[in-house]
């Protein structure tokens, strides 16, 4: 069992990822927990974020070279990301167990786990090169 202690600080950075249709990044955190009235320094909103992505609160995304992003759902799904806007969207399609194995006989890892990131170009910035 682990023990958790959610600070004030904490469980307000915690809501506003919970409670995120995105998938936000920590100066998107901030900015929101700003505009609900907070005044947390940017070193306790990262430091928060680091303790609720250790103690498995919440995934820390790391999508390329852009900043990392936070998800608060922590079921099993996989991502996908628009290579002109950014935006971030989950696919709850599962990856085939034939991938894994095939993966680990390529590699001779014992994978546990698999995190597939999708790139493409979302429908809003297709619809607006189509203009």
């Amino acid at each position: 069992m682990r023990t958790l202690n959610l600070t004030i600080q904490r469980q307000a950075v915690y809501d506003v990822v919970r409670h995120s249709e995105d998938h936000p990044t920590a100066a998107e955190v901030m900015n929101r927990l700003v505009e609900q009235g907070y005044n947390l320094a940017y070193g306790t909103v990262y430091n928060s974020l680091r303790y609720l992505t250790d103690k498995e609160l919440i995934r820390e995304l790391k999508l390329g070279e852009t900043a990392s992003r936070y998800d608060a759902r922590m079921d099993e799904h996989q991502h996908i990301m628009c290579e002109v806007c950014g935006k971030v969207d989950e696919v709850m399609t599962e990856v085939p167990p034939q991938w894994m194995k095939q993966v680990a006989e390529e590699t001779g890892y014992a994978i546990d786990h698999a995190h597939v990131v999708f790139g493409g170009v979302c429908a809003e910035c297709r619809s607006k090169r189509v203009k």
